[in-house]
Parts: structure tokens; C-alpha cells; sequence
């Protein structure tokens, strides 16, 4: 066994999970909140592995091959971070629970990578998936079904106050349909659809939700659903395919109208039809007819109209049970419902790239924050509140992308003033929220204009030196090169000094074109007029100090 999981300087606050899924693994790593009621994700990769590609009964040699690598590649991520081994877990899911040779694979994982693989059963891998709804969606105190369409197999979950009512899980996955009905180029769609139908009247399940108390709503949570949701909202069905600038209108849920028109365009035969789902789901593309026929027939069998969908699934419940473990207990599922929208909001929003910029920008932001909390000279008190609504405005920074570069700071503020997206904050929270990403960038924003004029003193003070930390944070995570670990914040009599530390990593080094020496020029020009608005409000020099 490889050692290296062990020896390395660990950091506590870290957890991750990987799903070892039948079509895909996935990496999540994430910052937990020092009391154990909330968490960051940090790091995510997805790697199409398909364990059951050559074998549905077993693990081939080839998709061992597949699966180690990607796990070594995983392995070298999390040594990256310093996660304590004791806060990494790895499960898996069908492909391994129904191969022959599960022991072997299992053994073989450890030996080469030093990881221990914990093969869920299709009922606790239901209860996980609700957990993880729960991290994302506010509906604790609702009686949700949830219906996760893995691979190799579909989990269906209702849940209640954090209690799990009934969990099934049935043999019924993309990957496996694909690999059954959809051979050859053809599509066997009236014997697909029979032999769902079959599956899932044989397992009663609509009759045992009956006997649960039924639901309230109906929560799906993989990515499969993710992909059909995003094709309603792009117009798939309609031959549209373009973004809707009302986009912070987004409901993320679709009913049986919206699924059956994107179904029967999957479903249309020919090579334009081909070319163009290819084009739209991409690596999803070779599984997404089965996904989107199976959930059209779960849709008819459970008498579903409408599902809200949840980016959260199986690896962020894994997170939430692994910290609940870890806090003896104290960790709340139903915690935090304000920081929770926050966190929603910008992963609806953000793809994985402008996520990580978001999660530089909020580190860098917050070590300001409590540096300059430290000087105790301002003549208004900085609390904790002021710091939520700090790190808040930084992770929604860079929403407005999603609708083009040009005036994106607007953008972002239009989503997070009109969209009805954070929950239990006043409308005067949202609306600071909201100004400190309108002011990210550009103009300074003035005292004595609407709605800064009808601040208190205090409130506009407080503002200022908001605006001031945001719109630092937000140039300095603008390096494309750089991948910062660690953020220091100094002060002596004279000068603040801000301490970049990149994480240490072996890199190849990046070519630097004309566009690049561009950037950087405008993003140094843009540097020193926050620094110089810096030393005007503090009389103080700013020094920042950038990883050599």
C-alpha cells in the first residue's frame, strides 16, 4: 500500500468523498465550517470511467485500468490539500455492488492506491443521496421524494426531518439500459420502455410510497436530471438551444409537458439529430436517451407533474453524514438556511472554473476582513454579520458571466436583487449583498446617490470598507496561473502587508501571450488604484507580497 495518505501535514478542516460511480467517479473536497454546521466545496473532478463498460457482471481488466488511474489522479489532488486520511471516504455504488469479482477490484484499490472502498447498499446509498439533498434544497420539514438516476441502478428516497421514510433502490441505470437496448446504433425504445415499466411494477414501488404517506414534492438530484433540466431551460425540445437573459429567473425544475418534448427530440432518428445531441450533451451524450426514456416512464409510473432538481446528490451526502460523524453528532442538516442560498445560488450560476475563482475571492476577502478587525481604528464595529455578507457578495461575484463579460458586475446584481434566491435575509441584507457586487468593479460607488443616501452613518461606513476589501479580492484572484493555498494578512504601525502563498505543486511552465501580458497590465493598473483608495481610507500603505 502507498503510504503517502499518511505522512503528509494534514488540515482538519478538509473532508472529501469520492463516488465511484457505474459511468462516472467523482472527487469532492470542501472546507467545513469550523462548528460543523456548514461546508465549501473547494475541489471537484469528474472522470467518465464506466465500470461497467466491457461487463455488466463484472470489473474488467480494462475498466480496473480506468479506474485506478483515475484514482491515482484523485489521490494526487488530495495529497495536494492535506487531507487527513481519516477524512476521506470512498464509495461505490452498483457496478461493484452486482460484480462477481468485488473483493478482488476492492483489494486491488487498496493495495495501489491505499484507499478503502465502502460498497453502499442501494438503501444506504438512497439515505446518502437525501443527505445530500438536504445540504442543498429548503426542505427539511417536507416529506420529499428523491429519485437519483445512477448508471447502474435509480434510488428513490422519502424523507423527512432528516429521517429516511422508505428507500428502494431498482436495477434501472443509463448506462446499463444503454447497454442493452441501445446496441449497434439502433434504439429498442418500445422494449426499453416495456422493460422499465415491468421492473418497476414488479417492485410495487409505487404501491409502497402509498404506504409511506406519499410525498410532498419530488426532488431529483443526478446528473442525468441536471442535463435534462439544463436542455428544458435551453430549449432543447423547441430547437432553440440559446440563453435567456430572464436567467435569474430560473426555476430549476421542469414537469411532464417540458420532459416528454425533450424526450421525443432525443428519440428522433437520423444523423443531424445525432450530431446535435453530441454538440449539447457532450461525454453525457451516449447515455442521456435511456436517462431522460427512464425518467419519463418513473414520471408515469409515480403519477409525478412536477420535480424541482438539486446539484447536490451522493457525494455531498457522503460530506454531510462524514461530518456529522466527525462533530460527534452536533452537525445540523436543517443549519444555516441563509448561507445555504448563498452557496446554491452561486453553484446554479458558476461552472467549476468561475466556482474556484469565487472561492479564492472569498478567502483573500475574509483574511482582509479579519485583519483589518484586528486594528480596531474604525470608529464602527465589524462583526461576524458583516463578514457573512462579505463572503456572500464574493462567492456571487461572477454569477453575471453566465449572460456574457460585458457589464457582468450588473448582471450579478440584477440575479441576486430580483431572482428570489437567498432565503431568511432582509431585503435591506440582499440589497447590500447586491451593491457590494454592483461595486465590484468600475466606478466607486457614491455616498450621496440612491440607495447609498438613505444608509445610516454607520451603514455607509461600513459599506465603504466592504466595498473596499470586495474589490481588492476580486483583482487579486483574477490570475489565471496562480492556485493559492494559504492568505496572510499583516499590520505594523506603517503599512498592511497581504501575503499571497501559492499551494506547491510541480508545474509545467505557461507560455505567456500578448492577450495574457494585456491582462495582467490592466489587472496591475486596476491594483494600484484599490490600493491607493486603501491608504486614503486607512492612511496606511498597502503592501501585497505575490507568490515568487
Amino acid at each position: 500500500m502507498n503510504s503517502n495518505l499518511l505522512s503528509n501535514p494534514i488540515s482538519s478542516e478538509l473532508f472529501t468523498s469520492i463516488d465511484m460511480g457505474t459511468n462516472s467517479f467523482k472527487l469532492l473536497i470542501v472546507h467545513a465550517d469550523p462548528s460543523g454546521r456548514s461546508f465549501v466545496p473547494i475541489e471537484r473532478l469528474r472522470e467518465p470511467v464506466v465500470l461497467s463498460r466491457e461487463s455488466p457482471i463484472s470489473i474488467s481488466s480494462q475498466s480496473q485500468a480506468r479506474a485506478l488511474q483515475c484514482l491515482r489522479k484523485f489521490k494526487s489532488l488530495i495529497l495536494s490539500h492535506n487531507v487527513s486520511v481519516d477524512r476521506i471516504r470512498c464509495v461505490a455504488t452498483e457496478a461493484l455492488r452486482r460484480a462477481e469479482n468485488q473483493k478482488e477490484f476492492v483489494d486491488a484499490v487498496f493495495e495501489d492506491v491505499g484507499l478503502k472502498v465502502d460498497v453502499l447498499s442501494g438503501e444506504e446509498e438512497a439515505r446518502l443521496v437525501y443527505l445530500g439533498v438536504l445540504q442543498f434544497l429548503p426542505v427539511f420539514e417536507k416529506s420529499v421524494l428523491c429519485v437519483d438516476i445512477g448508471g447502474g441502478s435509480t434510488e428513490f428516497v422519502v424523507g423527512k426531518c432528516g429521517n429516511v421514510k422508505l428507500a428502494v433502490s431498482l436495477k434501472l441505470g443509463h448506462v446499463n439500459l444503454t447497454q442493452m437496448f441501445m446496441k449497434n446504433g439502433g434504439i429498442g425504445l418500445k422494449e426499453m420502455r416495456d422493460y422499465i415499466r415491468h421492473a418497476i411494477d414488479e417492485s410495487r414501488l409505487a404501491d409502497r410510497l402509498k404506504e409511506s404517506d406519499g410525498f410532498e414534492m419530488v426532488v431529483g438530484s443526478s446528473g442525468t436530471i441536471r442535463a435534462i433540466e439544463n436542455a428544458v431551460f435551453s430549449g432543447y425540445g423547441a430547437d432553440l438551444c440559446e440563453f435567456n437573459l430572464e436567467g435569474y429567473k430560473r426555476d430549476w425544475r421542469f414537469g411532464t409537458r417540458e420532459l416528454s418534448s425533450v424526450v421525443a427530440k432525443l428519440c428522433s432518428e437520423g444523423d443531424e439529430e445525432l450530431i446535435r445531441r453530441e454538440g449539447f450533451f457532450k461525454r453525457r451524450s451516449e447515455f442521456i436517451v435511456a436517462g431522460a426514456v427512464l425518467l419519463e416512464e418513473i414520471f408515469k409510473a409515480l403519477g409525478i407533474e412536477d420535480l424541482e432538481v438539486s446539484e447536490y446528490a451522493l457525494a455531498e451526502g457522503v460530506i454531510a453524514d462524514s461530518l456529522a460523524k466527525a462533530f460527534d453528532g452536533s452537525y445540523d442538516l436543517n443549519a444555516n438556511a441563509r448561507w445555504r442560498s448563498v452557496m446554491r445560488l452561486a453553484t446554479r450560476f458558476n461552472g467549476k472554473k468561475r466556482m474556484t475563482h469565487a472561492i479564492h475571492c472569498a478567502k483573500i476577502a475574509k483574511e482582509i476582513y479579519v485583519g483589518l478587525r484586528k486594528c480596531n481604528d474604525f470608529k464602527v464595529i465589524l462583526d461576524d454579520k458583516e463578514l457573512e455578507y462579505l463572503e456572500a457578495a464574493c462567492f456571487l461575484h461572477n454569477i453575471g458571466i453566465i449572460t456574457g463579460k460585458k457589464g457582468y458586475h450588473k448582471q450579478s446584481y440584477h440575479i441576486i436583487k430580483n431572482g428570489d434566491h437567498l432565503h431568511s435575509y432582509t431585503a435591506e441584507e440582499i440589497e447590500l449583498i447586491a451593491m457590494l457586487v454592483r461595486y465590484q468593479r468600475k466606478k466607486f460607488p457614491k455616498l450621496d446617490r440612491a440607495p447609498l443616501k438613505n444608509f445610516t452613518e454607520e451603514a455607509k461606513r461600513k459599506f465603504i470598507i466592504l466595498c473596499l476589501i470586495t474589490r481588492l479580492s476580486v483583482i487579486l484572484q483574477r490570475n489565471e496561473n496562480m492556485d493559492l493555498q494559504e492568505v496572510e494578512f499583516l499590520e505594523s504601525s506603517e503599512t498592511f502587508k497581504l501575503v499571497l502563498k501559492e499551494k506547491k505543486q510541480h508545474q509545467e511552465p505557461v507560455e505567456v501571450g500578448y492577450q495574457d501580458q494585456v491582462n495582467k497590465n490592466s489587472n496591475e493598473s486596476q491594483l494600484e488604484k484599490e490600493v491607493e483608495h486603501f491608504k486614503r481610507l486607512y492612511k496606511k500603505e498597502m503592501v501585497i507580497v505575490f507568490p515568487s
